[in-house]
């Protein structure tokens, strides 16, 4: 079940695959993290999915990262007479609270924090940004506006507001519901919608109480604004560019992205990029050319993992699309020029012992011939910051939690292993280390590993100590103290 790629593939559960059989068949194609999207199916839908993903992660031997995704607020019209109307430019049309049916004048927009929020001059869109409005007035409880882009406005359809800070915390009580639900369950990670300042992390964050990482979703122009203060208090990002492209200029996401990676790498903290990636293969079993040059773009990147969404979700071909996903993952990581692009991209922030540690962890073991990187982690720190150096060869990370492994599943190039028995010593530190590079396939009888570790042992971000081991039965079968 070794992946012969770097960068983690998240697949999205839903009506085409929620039994045992096919999420254990996606797994092997190649899904390393699985999304239980909250804003569709019940709990129990989830509680199934769940357990299904815990019985593959039984039977394989290897953790697995769940990933819960939470709805967000959602901005929607109210309803209207004859269930649609169309606008045409140039037309005026009213936004305002009144509960009357809408019409091809007006509609309800139920959320007086949008009003109170706008100004002459804001946007509105309408239907992911298919209609287009400007406010030429507004006022608490209303907005006359001109419609800039005209279509069809029907029933419940979702509004979007790129120009202002909304008042809206992140989470609503549904999202807080969920977010419960989810850390009971005993997810890994929880995707946080709608976010557009640090102070909506750090909510979740309370909500959590260490229970799962926390994983901000980048699909405000306001989040893109306050970025760098969101990372700092996030454990992750996702690029949602489906909504950043339609609250920005589309031609303004692929340069967004792109810095926003970078940033992520910077920091040693995992990114996904999302959305629209293997679109196509919802109905069709094989991708368009031009959706398999975004994935390798994610990819040349530095981009942690790459998401599947309704294509494994609700789409004919899961099993294509992750596979789909794989080999073109496989495919531009043995290319030269990848490997040009993720050393020149190499950036580090801080200067710690751990970062210079794992720094010179990956020059030894691509100067010498070392078969892979061995890393001992309580909270996943000193994997990360190895992640970050993208070894040329794997990263083993060796942890005595569940919790741990199963989150560093999101991590570009991070191979888990749970430890078991006594490593408080560094000499059954080392002993483990070479066992796992074995049993996994990294290494073979003679060859050797790196092995990165803090001592004393059980202090996390004490990582302080490197020592190239080689990997012989003398060595795994010999452990009588040094």
């Amino acid at each position: 079940m070794r992946r012969h790629r770097n960068i983690k593939i998240v697949a999205t559960l839903g009506p085409a695959s929620s039994d045992y059989d096919t999420i254990r068949a996606l797994f092997e194609a190649g899904a390393d993290v699985f999304r239980l999207n909250m804003s569709h199916g019940s709990h129990e839908d989830h509680r199934a999915r769940y357990d299904a993903i815990r019985k593959v992660e039984t039977d394989t031997g290897r953790p697995i990262a769940i990933l819960a995704d939470l709805q967000g607020p959602k901005l929607r019209v109210g309803q209207f007479t004859a269930g649609a109307h169309d606008l045409e430019e140039g037309d005026r049309f009213r936004f305002d609270l009144d509960a009357a049916l809408g019409d091809s004048t007006r509609v309800r927009l139920p959320h007086p924090e949008i009003f109170a929020a706008l100004e002459p001059g804001s946007s509105l869109l309408v239907n992911d940004g298919k209609i287009r409005l400007r406010v030429e007035e507004c006022g608490p409880d209303f907005a006359n506006c001109t419609v800039r882009v005209g279509g069809t406005i029907s029933d419940r359809k979702g509004v979007n507001v790129p120009d202002v800070v909304l008042p809206l915390a992140a989470l609503s009580d549904k999202d807080r519901s969920d977010l419960e639900f989810a850390c009971e369950l005993g997810v890994d990670w929880l995707a946080l919608s709608f976010v557009q300042r640090p102070e909506d992390m750090l909510e979740a964050r309370e909500l959590a109480k260490g229970r799962a990482a926390i994983l901000a979703k980048i699909e405000k122009p306001a989040a893109v604004r306050a970025f760098a203060e969101i990372l700092k208090v996030s454990d992750g990002i996702m690029v949602a560019r489906g909504d950043l492209g339609v609250e920005l200029p589309v031609e303004s996401v692929p340069p967004i992205q792109k810095r926003l990676v970078r940033m992520c790498r910077t920091a040693a903290k995992p990114v996904i990029v999302a959305t629209q990636m293997l679109e196509s293969m919802i109905e069709s079993p094989v991708p368009t050319r031009a959706e398999v040059s975004d994935v390798a773009n994610a990819i040349y990147e530095g981009a942690d993992a790459v998401m599947l969404s309704a294509e494994s979700a609700a789409g004919s071909y899961p099993f294509e699309a992750v596979r789909t996903m794989d080999a073109v993952a496989v495919e531009v990581e043995r290319g030269q020029m990848y490997r040009e692009i993720m050393e020149t991209g190499r950036q580090v922030e801080g200067g710690t012992t751990a970062d210079s540690i794992v720094a010179a962890a990956r020059e030894v073991a691509e100067n010498t011939g070392v078969k892979a990187i061995c890393c001992f982690t309580h909270s996943g720190t000193t994997a990360l910051k190895t992640s970050r150096e993208r070894p040329r060869v794997p990263i083993l990370a060796l942890t005595p939690f569940t919790s741990t492994a199963r989150r560093l599943c999101l991590s570009w190039g991070v191979n888990c292993f749970m430890t078991h028995g006594d490593v408080s010593r560094f000499k059954m530190a080392v002993v483990s280390a070479a066992r796992a590079a074995r049993s996994g396939g990294f290494a073979q009888n003679g060859e050797n590993i790196v092995v990165v570790a803090g001592v004393p042992f059980n202090i996390p971000g004490s990582t302080n100590i490197l020592r190239v081991a080689p990997c012989d039965e003398k060595l795994i079968f010999n452990t009588d103290p040094e």
